[in-house]
């Protein structure tokens, strides 16, 4: 029987190629903590926390004191027992999702290292591929447009852009983006809080003329009626993101009938276990998920997030980019810095397919 015999991790700064810019503010480069779980009889699981302040309220000082505590209470644990390992970390600390994450990562890594198989395999097994799409951040409606044509002609067959700032520019870049990439490209508008309930229904029902796919978080995290109310007003779709952390969360907006789809970020939730349950619960109350990740990330998470989002049908989207905006990667495996719509797990080696 296995047991976590040493934790390790290590803090990294990546630079961003351009500015990423959202509603809540821009970011330049990546911070991130790479994590190994090492067990007694010599398998290495490796993970990753993300934080992203803005939203989880992480920063790396605190992932990295988060990481201590939860090292000192987890040796000697079996890493298979994944419910128990939760279980403790929840014991010892509240929130925290990105250095539960990493933990959590680490652990599913361990395990589809021991069954031989790739983890997508051990989670679900739906299918061996994800698409995803590539996202466009804040700038004029006119660079927007030229984005994601450049996009577009790489094949991307989904952009998801980012507005939120004023609601009268943000119809003028739906609408540049949607002549410039013609009729059959699908639209993901994400406006992560930055609108008023008031001024997202106006913009979404004008935003309709587009042919958008969803609007995402229009509303404050916190403002519940709110996004309710936007939902209740308008014809497009409503997804969730800062407002859905954990599991609870996304009861509470199954509950209230808030949403259509919620968009599932491991750093947020805390791992692939509480992911699941979400994915679950979703499922149940008749909402659609999609995979998103932080913009800071690299592939090891990314990896994570793929093998979920192939594994479970009512995992309908995936926002899975971070890397694609990456100057470079520590370790290879599964997805790059090269921007492809693709991603291919197919013929990934046991565990994430991190190669170490």
């Amino acid at each position: 029987m296995s047991k976590i015999a040493k934790i390790e991790f290590q803090a990294q700064t990546v630079a961003l190629n351009s500015p990423f810019t959202i509603a809540l503010g821009t970011i330049t480069e990546a911070d991130t903590i790479f994590v190994k779980v090492t067990t007694d009889d010599g398998i290495i699981g490796v993970g990753e926390a993300a934080p992203e302040t803005f939203v989880t309220g992480e920063t790396l000082q605190s992932c990295q004191g988060a990481l201590e505590l939860l090292s000192e209470k987890l040796i000697g644990e079996n890493p298979l027992h994944i419910a128990k390992i939760h279980a403790i970390m929840n014991r010892a600390m509240l929130g925290n999702g990105a250095a539960k994450t990493a933990i959590d990562i680490a652990c599913y890594d361990i395990m589809g290292k021991i069954a031989g198989l790739p983890l997508y395999q051990l989670l679900g097994g739906y299918q061996d591929h994800v698409h995803t799409d590539m996202t466009v951040s804040i700038d004029t409606p006119a660079v927007m447009a030229s984005e994601a044509k450049k996009w577009v002609d790489q094949g991307f067959q989904a952009i998801k852009i980012k507005v939120g700032v004023d609601p009268v520019e943000d119809i003028q870049r739906i609408q540049a983006i949607r002549e410039a990439v013609g009729p059959t490209i699908k639209l993901r508008v994400d406006a992560n809080q930055g609108w008023t309930p008031k001024d997202a229904i106006r913009a979404i029902n004008r935003m309709s003329a587009y042919d958008i796919e969803f609007i995402e978080q229009p509303v404050a995290a916190k403002n519940i009626d709110g996004l309710k109310f936007v939902r209740d007003q308008v014809v497009d779709k409503v997804m969730s993101d800062e407002s859905a952390f954990i599991p609870q969360d996304a009861f509470m907006l199954a509950k209230r009938d808030c949403v259509d789809y919620v968009n599932i970020k491991l750093m947020k939730c805390g791992g692939i276990y509480p992911a699941l349950k979400i994915i679950s619960l979703c499922e149940s109350a008749g909402i659609g998920c999609m995979i998103g990740c932080m913009s800071g990330e690299s592939n090891i998470s990314v990896a994570a997030a793929t093998h979920l989002a192939a594994a479970q049908p009512n995992i309908q989207f995936a926002d899975l980019d971070a890397t694609f905006s990456l100057k470079e990667l520590a370790y290879e495996g599964i997805v790059g810095t090269k921007a492809t719509p693709m991603i291919d797990l197919s013929n990934s080696q046991p565990g994430l397919g991190i190669q170490l």
